[in-house]
Protein backbone atom coordinates (compact mmCIF):
# COMPACT_ATOMS: atom_id res chain seq x y z
CA UNK A 1 0.00 0.00 0.00
CA UNK A 2 2.95 2.36 0.59
CA UNK A 3 3.57 2.36 -3.15
CA UNK A 4 0.32 4.33 -3.49
CA UNK A 5 0.72 6.50 -0.39
CA UNK A 6 3.74 7.31 1.74
CA UNK A 7 3.69 7.78 5.49
CA UNK A 8 2.97 11.32 6.59
CA UNK A 9 2.87 10.79 10.35
CA UNK A 10 5.70 13.32 10.91
CA UNK A 11 3.57 16.10 9.45
CA UNK A 12 0.63 15.65 11.81
CA UNK A 13 -0.16 18.89 13.62
CA UNK A 14 2.51 20.99 11.88
CA UNK A 15 1.57 24.41 10.46
CA UNK A 16 1.43 24.96 6.69
CA UNK A 17 4.82 25.66 5.15
CA UNK A 18 6.74 23.56 7.67
CA UNK A 19 9.17 21.54 5.53
CA UNK A 20 9.40 17.89 6.60
CA UNK A 21 10.94 15.21 4.39
CA UNK A 22 8.43 12.52 3.44
CA UNK A 23 10.08 9.63 1.62
CA UNK A 24 12.62 6.85 1.85
CA UNK A 25 15.57 7.22 4.19
CA UNK A 26 18.83 7.97 2.33
CA UNK A 27 22.27 7.37 3.92
CA UNK A 28 24.18 9.52 1.40
CA UNK A 29 24.67 13.25 1.28
CA UNK A 30 22.81 15.27 -1.35
CA UNK A 31 24.67 16.06 -4.55
CA UNK A 32 24.38 19.52 -6.07
CA UNK A 33 25.45 20.05 -9.68
CA UNK A 34 25.56 23.36 -11.56
CA UNK A 35 25.41 23.58 -15.35
CA UNK A 36 25.70 27.12 -16.71
CA UNK A 37 25.45 27.64 -20.46
CA UNK A 38 24.61 29.83 -23.40
CA UNK A 39 24.97 29.34 -27.15
CA UNK A 40 28.79 29.57 -27.01
CA UNK A 41 29.91 28.33 -23.58
CA UNK A 42 29.13 25.53 -21.11
CA UNK A 43 30.33 25.29 -17.52
CA UNK A 44 29.80 22.33 -15.18
CA UNK A 45 30.69 21.98 -11.52
CA UNK A 46 29.63 20.06 -8.43
CA UNK A 47 29.34 21.44 -4.94
CA UNK A 48 27.78 20.77 -1.56
CA UNK A 49 27.37 24.42 -0.57
CA UNK A 50 24.24 26.30 -1.60
CA UNK A 51 26.15 29.58 -1.33
CA UNK A 52 28.17 28.64 -4.43
CA UNK A 53 25.04 29.27 -6.49
CA UNK A 54 24.84 32.98 -5.64
CA UNK A 55 27.26 34.18 -8.38
CA UNK A 56 25.10 32.50 -11.04
CA UNK A 57 21.87 34.12 -9.95
CA UNK A 58 22.35 37.41 -11.78
CA UNK A 59 24.12 36.07 -14.87
CA UNK A 60 22.53 36.42 -18.29
CA UNK A 61 23.27 32.78 -19.10
CA UNK A 62 20.94 29.90 -18.28
CA UNK A 63 21.85 28.07 -15.07
CA UNK A 64 20.63 24.56 -14.36
CA UNK A 65 20.96 23.49 -10.72
CA UNK A 66 20.33 19.79 -10.17
CA UNK A 67 19.95 18.49 -6.61
CA UNK A 68 20.04 14.71 -6.16
CA UNK A 69 18.74 13.87 -2.70
CA UNK A 70 16.16 16.02 -0.93
CA UNK A 71 16.29 14.37 2.49
CA UNK A 72 18.45 17.18 3.89
CA UNK A 73 15.79 19.83 4.36
CA UNK A 74 18.30 22.45 5.53
CA UNK A 75 20.01 22.50 2.11
CA UNK A 76 16.69 23.05 0.36
CA UNK A 77 15.87 25.90 2.73
CA UNK A 78 19.20 27.58 1.93
CA UNK A 79 18.38 27.45 -1.77
CA UNK A 80 14.95 28.87 -1.02
CA UNK A 81 16.53 31.80 0.82
CA UNK A 82 18.72 32.53 -2.20
CA UNK A 83 15.92 32.44 -4.78
CA UNK A 84 13.14 33.75 -2.48
CA UNK A 85 10.79 30.80 -2.96
CA UNK A 86 7.53 30.51 -1.08
CA UNK A 87 7.58 28.35 2.07
CA UNK A 88 4.85 26.10 0.63
CA UNK A 89 7.09 25.36 -2.37
CA UNK A 90 9.85 24.07 -0.09
CA UNK A 91 7.30 21.99 1.79
CA UNK A 92 6.08 20.40 -1.46
CA UNK A 93 9.63 19.74 -2.70
CA UNK A 94 10.56 17.61 0.31
CA UNK A 95 7.18 15.86 0.42
CA UNK A 96 7.52 13.10 -2.21
CA UNK A 97 3.89 11.98 -1.94
CA UNK A 98 2.40 14.78 -4.03
CA UNK A 99 0.37 14.48 -7.20
CA UNK A 100 1.77 16.11 -10.31
CA UNK A 101 0.87 19.78 -10.26
CA UNK A 102 1.85 23.26 -11.44
CA UNK A 103 1.93 26.45 -9.39
CA UNK A 104 2.61 29.88 -10.88
CA UNK A 105 4.31 32.69 -9.00
CA UNK A 106 5.33 36.14 -10.18
CA UNK A 107 8.92 35.33 -11.13
CA UNK A 108 9.02 31.51 -11.24
CA UNK A 109 6.94 28.41 -12.01
CA UNK A 110 6.90 25.35 -9.77
CA UNK A 111 6.22 21.88 -11.18
CA UNK A 112 5.82 18.57 -9.38
CA UNK A 113 6.37 15.66 -11.80
CA UNK A 114 6.62 11.90 -11.43
CA UNK A 115 9.25 9.84 -13.19
CA UNK A 116 8.47 6.13 -13.54
CA UNK A 117 10.43 3.08 -14.64
CA UNK A 118 9.44 -0.55 -15.09
CA UNK A 119 11.46 -3.15 -13.18
CA UNK A 120 11.30 -6.20 -15.46
CA UNK A 121 12.65 -8.58 -12.80
CA UNK A 122 10.07 -7.59 -10.17
CA UNK A 123 7.36 -6.80 -12.76
CA UNK A 124 6.68 -3.54 -10.93
CA UNK A 125 6.59 0.15 -11.72
CA UNK A 126 8.91 2.28 -9.62
CA UNK A 127 8.24 6.00 -9.35
CA UNK A 128 10.24 8.97 -8.22
CA UNK A 129 9.17 12.55 -7.62
CA UNK A 130 10.97 15.23 -9.59
CA UNK A 131 10.31 18.86 -8.67
CA UNK A 132 11.19 21.61 -11.14
CA UNK A 133 11.41 25.34 -10.45
CA UNK A 134 12.30 27.63 -13.33
CA UNK A 135 12.60 31.38 -13.62
CA UNK A 136 13.79 33.73 -16.31
CA UNK A 137 17.39 32.47 -16.35
CA UNK A 138 17.54 29.39 -14.13
CA UNK A 139 16.09 25.92 -13.70
CA UNK A 140 16.33 23.97 -10.44
CA UNK A 141 15.51 20.26 -10.35
CA UNK A 142 15.07 18.17 -7.23
CA UNK A 143 15.36 14.38 -7.32
CA UNK A 144 15.08 11.69 -4.67
CA UNK A 145 17.80 9.46 -6.12
CA UNK A 146 21.33 9.85 -7.42
CA UNK A 147 21.96 8.43 -10.89
CA UNK A 148 22.52 9.54 -14.49
CA UNK A 149 18.89 10.10 -15.33
CA UNK A 150 19.66 13.43 -17.03
CA UNK A 151 22.30 11.91 -19.34
CA UNK A 152 20.30 12.45 -22.59
CA UNK A 153 19.86 16.17 -21.83
CA UNK A 154 23.44 16.54 -20.65
CA UNK A 155 24.72 14.99 -23.87
CA UNK A 156 22.69 17.50 -25.90
CA UNK A 157 24.07 20.36 -23.84
CA UNK A 158 27.67 19.20 -24.10
CA UNK A 159 27.51 18.53 -27.83
CA UNK A 160 25.42 21.67 -28.48
CA UNK A 161 23.01 19.60 -30.55
CA UNK A 162 19.69 21.08 -31.51
CA UNK A 163 18.35 24.32 -30.07
CA UNK A 164 18.69 23.64 -26.35
CA UNK A 165 21.79 25.85 -25.93
CA UNK A 166 20.20 28.71 -27.87
CA UNK A 167 16.88 28.71 -26.02
CA UNK A 168 15.99 29.93 -22.56
CA UNK A 169 15.20 28.35 -19.21
CA UNK A 170 11.64 27.57 -20.26
CA UNK A 171 12.91 25.33 -23.08
CA UNK A 172 15.23 23.51 -20.67
CA UNK A 173 12.20 22.92 -18.40
CA UNK A 174 10.35 21.58 -21.44
CA UNK A 175 13.26 19.24 -22.25
CA UNK A 176 13.19 17.90 -18.68
CA UNK A 177 9.43 17.34 -18.82
CA UNK A 178 9.73 15.73 -22.25
CA UNK A 179 12.39 13.28 -21.03
CA UNK A 180 10.10 12.22 -18.18
CA UNK A 181 7.23 11.63 -20.64
CA UNK A 182 9.56 9.58 -22.86
CA UNK A 183 10.07 7.21 -19.95
CA UNK A 184 6.28 6.83 -19.70
CA UNK A 185 6.29 5.51 -23.26
CA UNK A 186 9.13 3.15 -22.35
CA UNK A 187 7.12 1.80 -19.39
CA UNK A 188 4.04 1.34 -21.59
CA UNK A 189 6.10 -0.59 -24.12
CA UNK A 190 7.39 -3.00 -21.48
CA UNK A 191 3.94 -3.39 -19.92
CA UNK A 192 2.63 -4.12 -23.42
CA UNK A 193 5.12 -6.99 -23.77
CA UNK A 194 3.94 -8.37 -20.42
CA UNK A 195 0.33 -8.22 -21.59
CA UNK A 196 1.22 -10.05 -24.82
CA UNK A 197 2.87 -12.81 -22.79
CA UNK A 198 -0.27 -13.05 -20.66
CA UNK A 199 -2.42 -13.38 -23.78
CA UNK A 200 -0.25 -16.23 -25.09
CA UNK A 201 -0.37 -17.93 -21.70
CA UNK A 202 -4.15 -17.67 -21.58
CA UNK A 203 -4.55 -19.07 -25.07
CA UNK A 204 -2.16 -21.98 -24.47
CA UNK A 205 -3.11 -23.17 -21.01
CA UNK A 206 -4.07 -20.82 -18.16
CA UNK A 207 -2.75 -21.76 -14.74
CA UNK A 208 -3.60 -20.56 -11.25
CA UNK A 209 -0.56 -18.26 -11.32
CA UNK A 210 -1.97 -16.61 -14.44
CA UNK A 211 -4.61 -14.91 -12.32
CA UNK A 212 -1.86 -13.55 -10.06
CA UNK A 213 -0.05 -12.16 -13.09
CA UNK A 214 -3.22 -10.47 -14.33
CA UNK A 215 -3.90 -8.86 -10.95
CA UNK A 216 -0.25 -7.78 -10.71
CA UNK A 217 -0.30 -6.02 -14.09
CA UNK A 218 -3.67 -4.48 -13.27
CA UNK A 219 -2.24 -3.11 -10.03
CA UNK A 220 0.73 -1.60 -11.88
CA UNK A 221 -1.60 0.00 -14.42
CA UNK A 222 -3.63 1.46 -11.56
CA UNK A 223 -0.43 3.00 -10.15
CA UNK A 224 0.43 4.23 -13.65
CA UNK A 225 -3.00 5.84 -14.03
CA UNK A 226 -2.76 7.50 -10.61
CA UNK A 227 0.61 8.93 -11.61
CA UNK A 228 -0.07 10.06 -15.16
CA UNK A 229 -3.58 11.55 -15.01
CA UNK A 230 -2.58 14.77 -13.17
CA UNK A 231 0.10 15.36 -15.83
CA UNK A 232 -2.65 16.23 -18.33
CA UNK A 233 -3.58 19.39 -16.46
CA UNK A 234 0.06 20.37 -15.93
CA UNK A 235 0.95 19.93 -19.61
CA UNK A 236 -2.26 21.71 -20.65
CA UNK A 237 -1.49 24.78 -18.55
CA UNK A 238 2.05 24.93 -19.89
CA UNK A 239 0.73 24.64 -23.45
CA UNK A 240 -1.55 27.63 -22.87
CA UNK A 241 1.55 29.74 -22.20
CA UNK A 242 -0.24 32.32 -20.09
CA UNK A 243 2.79 33.00 -17.88
CA UNK A 244 5.39 35.52 -19.05
CA UNK A 245 8.20 33.03 -18.40
CA UNK A 246 7.05 30.82 -21.29
CA UNK A 247 8.28 32.39 -24.51
CA UNK A 248 6.40 32.33 -27.78
CA UNK A 249 9.09 30.14 -29.40
CA UNK A 250 8.61 27.46 -26.74
CA UNK A 251 4.83 27.23 -27.02
CA UNK A 252 4.76 24.79 -30.01
CA UNK A 253 6.97 22.39 -28.04
CA UNK A 254 4.73 22.70 -24.99
CA UNK A 255 1.68 21.90 -27.11
CA UNK A 256 3.45 18.90 -28.61
CA UNK A 257 4.31 17.76 -25.08
CA UNK A 258 0.64 18.04 -24.14
CA UNK A 259 -0.26 15.80 -27.09
CA UNK A 260 2.29 13.21 -25.91
CA UNK A 261 0.80 13.21 -22.42
CA UNK A 262 -2.69 12.63 -23.84
CA UNK A 263 -1.30 9.77 -25.95
CA UNK A 264 0.28 8.22 -22.85
CA UNK A 265 -3.01 8.46 -20.96
CA UNK A 266 -5.01 6.95 -23.83
CA UNK A 267 -2.56 4.07 -24.19
CA UNK A 268 -2.65 3.38 -20.47
CA UNK A 269 -6.45 3.31 -20.49
CA UNK A 270 -6.41 0.96 -23.49
CA UNK A 271 -4.09 -1.39 -21.58
CA UNK A 272 -6.48 -1.33 -18.61
CA UNK A 273 -9.30 -2.41 -20.90
CA UNK A 274 -7.13 -5.17 -22.35
CA UNK A 275 -6.32 -6.43 -18.84
CA UNK A 276 -10.04 -6.39 -17.99
CA UNK A 277 -10.72 -8.44 -21.14
CA UNK A 278 -7.91 -10.83 -20.23
CA UNK A 279 -9.50 -11.34 -16.83
CA UNK A 280 -12.81 -12.16 -18.50
CA UNK A 281 -10.99 -14.46 -20.92
CA UNK A 282 -9.31 -16.25 -18.01
CA UNK A 283 -12.67 -16.77 -16.30
CA UNK A 284 -14.14 -18.04 -19.58
CA UNK A 285 -11.23 -20.42 -20.09
CA UNK A 286 -11.59 -21.81 -16.59
CA UNK A 287 -15.37 -22.13 -17.07
CA UNK A 288 -14.87 -23.92 -20.39
CA UNK A 289 -12.40 -26.29 -18.80
CA UNK A 290 -14.85 -26.96 -15.98
CA UNK A 291 -17.62 -27.52 -18.51
CA UNK A 292 -15.49 -30.09 -20.33
CA UNK A 293 -14.84 -31.93 -17.07
CA UNK A 294 -18.51 -31.81 -16.14
CA UNK A 295 -19.48 -33.05 -19.60
CA UNK A 296 -17.27 -36.10 -19.27
CA UNK A 297 -18.56 -36.82 -15.78
CA UNK A 298 -22.14 -36.37 -16.98
CA UNK A 299 -21.58 -38.84 -19.85
CA UNK A 300 -20.21 -41.42 -17.44
CA UNK A 301 -23.13 -40.83 -15.07
CA UNK A 302 -25.62 -41.14 -17.94
CA UNK A 303 -24.05 -44.44 -19.03
CA UNK A 304 -24.15 -45.91 -15.55
CA UNK A 305 -27.74 -44.89 -14.82
CA UNK A 306 -29.33 -47.71 -16.95
CA UNK A 307 -26.60 -50.13 -15.88
CA UNK A 308 -27.36 -49.37 -12.25
CA UNK A 309 -31.05 -49.82 -13.00
CA UNK A 310 -30.45 -53.25 -14.55
CA UNK A 311 -28.15 -54.32 -11.73
CA UNK A 312 -30.69 -53.13 -9.20
CA UNK A 313 -33.53 -55.19 -10.73
CA UNK A 314 -31.53 -58.42 -10.82
CA UNK A 315 -30.11 -57.80 -7.40
CA UNK A 316 -33.46 -58.02 -5.58
CA UNK A 317 -33.20 -61.82 -5.22
CA UNK A 318 -36.91 -62.68 -5.39
CA UNK A 319 -37.51 -66.44 -5.78
CA UNK A 320 -40.20 -66.02 -8.40
CA UNK A 321 -37.98 -64.05 -10.77
CA UNK A 322 -37.82 -66.17 -13.94
CA UNK A 323 -34.28 -65.10 -14.92
CA UNK A 324 -32.83 -65.61 -11.44
CA UNK A 325 -32.02 -69.33 -11.93
CA UNK A 326 -31.31 -69.22 -15.68
CA UNK A 327 -27.96 -70.98 -16.38
CA UNK A 328 -26.79 -68.20 -18.72
CA UNK A 329 -28.49 -65.30 -16.95
CA UNK A 330 -25.27 -63.73 -15.63
CA UNK A 331 -23.38 -63.55 -18.97
CA UNK A 332 -26.57 -62.48 -20.76
CA UNK A 333 -27.03 -59.60 -18.28
CA UNK A 334 -23.39 -58.52 -18.60
CA UNK A 335 -23.73 -58.62 -22.37
CA UNK A 336 -26.89 -56.57 -22.23
CA UNK A 337 -25.21 -54.02 -19.97
CA UNK A 338 -22.20 -53.81 -22.31
CA UNK A 339 -24.52 -53.39 -25.29
CA UNK A 340 -26.41 -50.59 -23.57
CA UNK A 341 -23.16 -48.84 -22.61
CA UNK A 342 -21.72 -49.09 -26.15
CA UNK A 343 -25.04 -47.99 -27.65
CA UNK A 344 -25.11 -44.88 -25.48
CA UNK A 345 -21.50 -44.04 -26.31
CA UNK A 346 -22.31 -44.39 -30.00
CA UNK A 347 -25.39 -42.17 -29.59
CA UNK A 348 -23.40 -39.46 -27.72
CA UNK A 349 -20.70 -39.58 -30.36
CA UNK A 350 -23.19 -39.19 -33.20
CA UNK A 351 -24.61 -36.12 -31.46
CA UNK A 352 -21.06 -34.65 -31.04
CA UNK A 353 -21.48 -34.43 -27.31
CA UNK A 354 -17.86 -35.42 -26.82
Amino acid sequence: MLRFMKKRSLKIGLPPGEAVYVGEACPWAPQLRIIDFDADNLEECETIEASDIVPYKEKSTVTWIDISGIHRVEAIKKLSDIFKWHALVVEDVVNTDHHCKMEEYDDYIFLVLKMIRFDESAKQIGKEQISVIFGSNYVVTFREKKDEFWAPIMNRLRSSRGRIRRMGADYLAYAIFDLIVDYYFDVLEKVGFEIEDLEDELIREPQKITMNHIHSINKELLLFRKTVWPLREVAGRLAEGEHDLIQEMTLPFMRDLHDHVIQVIDTGEAFREVISNLLNLYISQISNRMNEVMKVLTIFAAIFIPLTFMAGIYGMNFDVMPELHAPYGYPILLGAMLTVACGMLYFFRRRNWF
